[in-house]
């Protein structure tokens, strides 16, 4: 994988990207801007974090609780957390000596609705 930064354009930059693949075909310009998180869960690890985030109660993860999950060192485990919060999948909070992690819906709501595929209507 490229050492390069992987960054989620912003919100406001990613608005125009809310079309599924299916409705129409994505520009350039609209792929370069979605393909950092689509890249950041290429990862089976990362995949995994997002999903023990995303899922858990209360919608809240302390990264204590992450490590535990895998059998890969803490350094391992906060770089590819890293890379999730930098593409903006996520987001951190510090309390203390613990970081909680949140999945940012919106994010996900956006990587969803371009793969989304709509059910076809019966004629």
């Amino acid at each position: 994988m490229s050492k390069q930064p992987l960054r989620l354009a912003s919100a406001a930059d990613l608005e125009e990207c809310r079309v599924p693949l299916v409705a129409e075909p994505l520009t350039a310009p609209q792929a370069e801007r979605l393909a950092p998180g689509f890249k950041a869960l290429g990862d089976p690890v990362r995949l995994r974090l997002l999903s023990l985030i995303a899922s858990h109660a209360g919608g809240e993860v302390c990264v204590c609780d992450l490590t535990e999950a895998f059998d890969l060192t803490a350094p391992t485990i906060s770089h590819h957390l890293k890379v999730l919060k930098e593409t903006g999948l996520v987001t951190s909070e510090r309390r203390g000596t613990w970081v909680y992690y949140r999945a940012q819906q919106a994010a996900l709501n956006l990587l969803s609705t371009v793969l989304s595929v709509p059910e076809a209507v019966d004629a």
